[in-house]
């Protein structure tokens, strides 16, 4: 096998990985059984895949190389190990599998299941050994009326003791609701159709005459994004849930009212911004294209200027590069979207949250929207932004953070101007607008503006050997 790096660069930059039973695969359940190699070397025959990616989590790693080899073994196609992957890992990386020409990915381990824009994919979430008896009597505790109309949850690992949770319950809780994973395809509408609700890869059906807000949702796995999603979208229904691990159930304490509040909070420095900028948090989600020119175009209409980042795996460090932005949004699946930004030098908001801050027409109703799907056009939770400007003689509103005066003026690009370029801003509740960067006007009011180029005055040289090896291992550097 040869390496990339020579012997000290990859003994230095070796990887380690979680060995199994560590969070990872339990040391209980088998290799085949765990990864369902049957079911995905049927997927991949049965397609005649010749190249597939498996994209394996941080704690399966471990297992990915003979997880590779065995599927290779069985399907005769050559198997691609997806580690690193370039945004969350449950989302499926795209991006990585088509730098390898892959042609369907395998996913391994947690995912939010959102739907893709190109590969097929295949997830095999892993299953996670659950007592359901236990689950069944925590249920019990927690619920003691038996007429009580309850939605059960599921961490994706855990989907797969459902029914057997089911037929626990179903003849003592008549009116109980279990929700089914769809692993095949993820859904993404959030309105009931016939007592059919749609959302986040998962499907079940509500009494329409009880209503879903009357609903009380029970959930089965560990606290994480996935939970805090799912009481911030349903955060009329109370919830309680069961942890796995340690056998215990409970009411959720979460104030699910503080951290909307916090999140109203965001909505108001986006109010207040000038300069916004759009993070791509996904490059594989499907219609993170379209949701990124729908940002682009409310947030010029509304008289902002927004620049477009791409940084990859977004961190405090990366975004404090961009000190002339007021503000990020940020554009990833539901679970990554809804981040704590107090560690970054600039809030980060979700598409919901910029729209309530740039359209007018959009009012707080009570829910919660993370799936950025849901505002596009033609989706449940569109809102045209207003076709008038508002009336010259509108007073400024004021800020609720600095107190200060803050224009409501509204701007309408012509059909020719694009929804980028220079930024509209209004300087008084006159609407006077003038066209001008902010990026270039912050750069001018900077004492440093990085180095000076001296064009004509570097002396030209011919190119020379440089150094070999790695940042913190060159060739020609003693290792300590």
């Amino acid at each position: 096998m040869t390496t990339t790096f020579s012997s000290d660069g990859a003994e230095l930059m070796q990887r380690i990985v979680t060995p199994a039973g560590i969070g990872g695969r339990p040391s209980t359940v088998g290799l085949e059984e765990y990864y369902e190699l049957d079911r995905a070397t049927s997927f991949i025959v049965n397609n005649n895949f010749t190249k597939v990616a498996l994209q394996f989590p941080d704690e399966l790693l471990s297992d990915s190389a003979t997880v590779a080899a065995k599927m290779e073994e069985t399907t005769g196609s050559k198997m691609y190990i997806l580690g690193d992957t370039s945004y969350g890992s449950c989302c499926v990386d795209e991006m990585a599998a088509e730098h390898v020409s892959a042609e369907a990915v395998v996913h391994y381990g947690r995912a939010c299941l959102s739907p893709c824009c190109k590969l097929p994919v295949l997830h095999v979430f892993g299953n996670q050994p659950l007592d359901v008896m236990r689950c069944a009597e925590i249920f019990k505790e927690l619920h003691p009326d038996r007429q009580a109309h309850v939605i059960v949850l599921s961490d994706v690992t855990y989907s797969h003791a459902i029914d057997d949770l089911a037929s626990q319950l179903h003849l003592i809780y008549p009116n109980v609701v279990f929700s089914q994973v769809d692993s095949k395809k993820a859904l993404s509408s959030a309105q009931p159709v016939s007592g059919l609700v749609q959302q986040f890869g998962r499907h079940f059906t509500v009494d329409e005459e009880h209503g879903l807000d009357n609903y009380a949702m029970f959930y089965v796995g560990c606290e994480g994004p996935e939970l805090t999603n799912f009481m911030l979208s349903w955060n009329q229904c109370p919830f309680s849930s069961f942890n796995p691990n340690t056998g215990q159930g409970r009411w959720e304490t979460l104030d699910v009212n503080r951290a909307l509040r916090r999140r109203l909070y965001l909505v108001e420095r986006a109010r207040d911004a000038q300069v916004v900028g759009i993070v791509a948090g996904t490059l594989g989600v499907i219609n993170y294209l379209s949701v990124l020119d729908h940002l682009q175009r409310i947030i010029h209409q509304a008289g902002k200027q927004a620049y477009m980042l791409a940084v990859g795996k977004h961190s405090p460090a990366k975004l404090a590069n961009f000190l002339e932005v007021d503000i990020f949004v940020l554009v990833a699946c539901p679970q990554n979207s809804l981040l704590d930004s107090s560690d970054f030098y600039r809030p980060l908001v979700t598409p919901y949250e910029m729209e309530m801050a740039c359209n007018p027409a959009r009012a707080w109703t009570g829910r919660y929207i993370t799936d950025y799907c849901q505002l596009l056009l033609g989706a449940s939770e569109h809102i045209p932004f207003p076709d008038k400007i508002l009336d010259s003689d509108s007073e400024p509103g004021i800020s609720l953070i600095t107190g200060e005066m803050r224009s409501t003026c509204l701007y309408t690009p012509s059909d020719s101007e694009p929804a980028s370029g220079s930024a509209v801003i209004c300087h008084n509740h006159i609407q006077t607008m003038a066209q001008i960067s902010p990026a270039a006007s912050f750069l001018e009011s900077r004492s440093w503006r990085g180095l000076e180029q001296k064009l004509g005055q570097t002396a030209v040289t011919k190119a020379v050997p440089g150094r070999q090896g790695i940042a913190i291992a060159y060739e020609d550097e003693a290792c300590g």
